[in-house]
């Protein structure tokens, strides 16, 4: 398969690295492109000459969540149940895809990781980001909570409380401390740093390397994370049928800059943050 969204190399032996390619959007999660993803990851998951995946973006960010202008109703990569609720389960049953692969996955993070990024670098393995990166979900001003109910599993009650309450984001630094990621770099040093933590993970047998990466991910299963996130996605949809929801629905079709501009004014973040 030829892909337009995203790009494929292997920068090193073992190691193939998938790049979200529309960084003049900051890398928005079409479904067009999510299906280019889920593919590239099939793909390396097959191959044998593969040992661990990277997912990076280009440009300036990670990715800064779904892509608003599309109907994500419309071309999803793969079938999902029909009615109520269908696009939060659609985006939880991609998150497990990826905690399923046999291969471990490495989320290399910077700039934007919002929203829909942000579920797309918890359905990874391993997370390594900017010190300065910018890790939320805004929509929660507006929206909804999020599709894949991951923060109080990822960053404790406390934290993630906060930032459902709030949207506001964390530092790349902070993501460490709360537990969202594994370790920060300077930015210049991140994709250095990534690829020779790639080379570590590479160097383990990947029949027992599956083997060690479910061996974590039962505990967690053990403990209700998979059961705990498949009910989140009910409230999601509740969510999405409030009158708020419904008023920011209408102001998203009639001029996505707008609403967001609007949704953030008063926070005085994301894009309506001063310069300088």
């Amino acid at each position: 398969m030829s892909y337009e969204l995203i790009l494929v190399d292997e920068p090193r032996p073992k190691i193939r690295r998938i790049t979200l390619n529309r960084p003049d959007k900051r890398n928005p999660l079409s479904n067009a492109l999510r299906g280019e993803l889920f593919d590239a990851l099939e793909q390396a998951d097959r191959d044998d000459n593969v040992a661990v995946i990277v997912l990076r973006g280009a440009g300036t960010s990670f990715s800064a969540g779904y892509d608003l202008k599309t109907d994500v109703h419309q071309g999803q990569p793969w079938h999902t149940a029909g009615g109520l609720g269908n696009w939060p389960r659609h985006v939880v049953e991609g998150c497990f895809r990826m905690w399923d692969l046999s291969k471990p996955l490495i989320a290399q993070v910077h700039g934007y990781c919002l929203a829909g990024g942000t579920a797309l670098a918890t359905g990874c393995d391993l997370v390594y980001v900017a010190e300065a990166a910018q890790i939320g979900y805004p929509p929660v001003r507006s929206m909804s909570p999020p599709d894949n109910q991951f923060y109080p599993w990822l960053v404790g009650m406390r934290r993630a409380m906060e930032m459902m309450l709030t949207g506001d984001s964390i530092s790349g630094l902070e993501a460490v401390e709360c537990g969202f990621a594994n370790r920060a770099f300077p930015a210049e040093k991140l994709e250095d740093e990534v690829l020779a933590i790639a080379e570590r993970v590479a160097r383990i047998p990947p029949d027992i390397q599956q083997i060690n990466k479910r061996a974590v991910h039962r505990q967690m299963e053990a403990m209700g994370l998979r059961a705990g996130i498949r009910a989140g996605t009910e409230l999601q949809q509740m969510g999405m049928l409030t009158q708020s929801t419904q008023a920011h629905m209408q102001e998203l079709r009639a001029d996505l800059n707008s609403a967001l501009t609007k949704r953030d004014q008063g926070f005085g973040d994301y894009r309506t943050k001063a310069k300088g």
